[in-house]
């Protein structure tokens, strides 16, 4: 039998093994039968995360125990039990700020991120609100009829929530915002997630504002949430303080809001949430979390200093969360809630077809590159995704190539317009444009209307088609098309299946979202105990200190 001295040992100074300096007054009393010396056993006590957990030596062997309790020195008695150390039980409830958990009506600090395209789907948002955890559904590129029905079908599965949906920015086409938010109003739906926002628009205040009233005891009520996330600080600061006074009084002359709504959204910053995005998949700047994060609670602080609101903004992260670690460490950092996204992708919920799932779960973190971004490809906007097992990413950065050195298609010398209607398209650019004029005709006229006296706009457009289709093929599973599937994919990805390998989690159709947040919410919670523990001298072997996803402890 391994014991403890054989693997757990307590710094000595020279005395051999004394307690902790805040145990001095204190013993252990308790069952000497409750106490595992046993290597296999002291990791279940160690898990044991709802009862304190108690380090103690025994003739000359330490071991841990969950039972017992602690009681004052008695100097006149001879002591069988030492007390080492201890740790008070933890909750996962724990982690994160208290005030999320209430303000959205969830269980623990933890997010899912909108995945444009319906990817963060309808039975993601579901599964995770019937377990009081917080979805966003991905409405970015989506039809308003589409979305339509994903509202009425998450609001039957979950009238009393939680569950958000997504906003993204538009800014070549405000109509798409315009209808989102527009139906978000009709349905009363109470929390949105703000994303890729370069400016407040007045979509997004309108949304914001036409939520605001005063309760019975005449104070500001806010009914629709505003998670924003973001990743740069101006932008941050645009969500952090009050709608401009500009664009509530344009939405106040159109009879869109009241003046009383305008006035107390003068007093309400715009965003309740703050999501700090690091090096994500999909639109990203990549920047390194450690540095981003402390940045911006302390501009949260300083606008909070200025505006003195009632409730501060919370700041939440997301980014590179893919595990208990990092979990943990966005938590010790200050952040209010963690956001989870590329991990979601690879998970039976997920709207992605089985070949990207399949994909996901193959990658590595160095597996990811930036590529031109459909939405706001004129100005040069990049997004992350994933680079092996498919084309993609080469012939999107191509496609931009060609654009920025052109002023038309009909200037692109004829080897490679014959190439990119060979390998990229796989249909002739005239087939291409006649699709392309098909959809405008009947979505944006007024769009299709400058493209025929615009050479420019008119090449970005046909560009466009394949940038847009490459992710729905991705999710739709379009055959014959998988080596030009757009997938959107950060380093999280790899760093999570690192984590699993070898689990059950490792396989596609063993991930289910729910698990995934419980796994990592849990993991997040015993490293912390281990730290704890560590902090107060004691030094623990890797076999005690690692977390690997088991069913069972979830089970338990």
């Amino acid at each position: 039998m391994t014991t403890v001295d054989a693997v757990l040992s307590k710094h000595n100074n020279g005395l051999g093994f004394s307690a902790c300096s805040h145990n001095q007054n204190q013993v252990w009393k308790g069952s000497l039968e409750s106490i595992s010396f046993e290597q296999s056993a002291i990791k279940e006590k160690l898990m044991v995360l709802d009862k304190p957990c108690y380090i103690v030596k025994v003739a000359g062997k330490i071991g841990v125990t969950n039972e017992g309790y602690l009681s004052p020195v008695d100097n006149g008695t001879t002591l069988q039990v030492e007390l080492l150390t201890f740790v008070p039980p933890i909750r996962i409830q724990q982690l994160g700020d208290p005030n999320f958990l209430s303000f959205h009506g969830v269980k623990y600090a933890y997010v899912t991120g909108a995945m444009a395209g319906g990817i963060a789907s309808e039975e993601m948002v579901i599964a995770l609100g019937k377990e009081q955890v917080l979805s966003s559904f991905g409405a970015g590129g989506l039809t308003p009829d589409r979305l339509e029905a994903a509202i009425n079908r998450i609001q039957q599965a979950l009238p009393q929530g939680p569950y958000a949906f997504n906003l993204i920015h538009s800014p070549n086409e405000p109509a798409i915002e315009r209808r989102a938010v527009g139906l978000y109003l009709k349905y009363q739906v109470r929390t949105v997630e703000a994303s890729a926002f370069l400016d407040l628009t007045p979509n997004i205040v309108y949304y914001r504002a036409a939520g605001l009233g005063l309760n019975d005891a005449n104070q500001i009520e806010i009914k629709n949430k505003v998670i924003a996330k973001i990743s740069r600080r101006e932008v941050a600061t645009k969500f952090l303080q009050p709608a401009p006074a500009r664009i509530l009084k344009e939405l106040v002359e159109q009879r869109l809001i009241t003046e009383l709504q305008a006035t107390l959204a003068a007093k309400v910053p715009m965003a309740d949430d703050i999501t700090v995005e690091a090096d994500s998949g999909g639109h990203t700047d990549n920047r390194p979390l450690v540095c981003l994060l402390p940045s911006i609670i302390s501009l949260r602080d300083e606008i909070q200093e200025q505006y003195h609101y009632e409730t501060p903004v919370r700041v939440g992260v997301a980014g590179g969360i893919a595990t208990p670690q990092s979990a943990l460490a966005a938590f010790m950092m200050g952040a209010a809630y963690i956001m989870t996204g590329s991990i979601n992708q690879s998970c039976v919920e997920s709207g992605a077809c089985e070949h990207t799932k399949k994909l996901l779960a193959q990658a590595e973190m160095a597996d990811v590159m930036m590529a031109p971004a459909a939405d706001m490809f004129e100005m040069g906007v990049k997004l992350q995704v994933l680079k092996r097992g498919t084309m993609f990413p080469m012939r999107a950065q191509k496609l931009f190539e060609l654009y920025r050195s052109y002023d038309s298609i009909e200037d692109i010398p004829l080897p490679e317009r014959e190439k990119l209607e060979k390998q990229v398209f796989r249909k002739s650019i005239a087939e291409v444009w006649e699709g392309t004029a098909t959809y405008l005709s009947q979505k944006n006229p007024e769009k299709l209307g400058k493209a025929v006296n615009n050479s420019k706009l008119k090449m970005a457009l046909i560009f466009r088609w394949y940038l847009g289709l490459s992710s729905r093929w991705s999710s739709s599973g379009e055959k014959g098309r998988e080596v030009d599937y757009q997938i959107w994919c950060g380093p999280a990805m790899g760093s999570f299946n690192d984590w699993v390998r070898g689990s059950y989690l490792s396989e596609p159709k063993n991930r289910h979202v729910v698990d995934v947040a419980d796994q990592i919410m849990t993991g997040a919670v015993f490293l912390y105990r281990i730290q704890s523990l560590k902090i107060q001298g004691l030094q623990i072997p890797n076999y005690y200190s690692q977390y690997h996803p088991s069913p069972t402890i979830l089970e338990s």
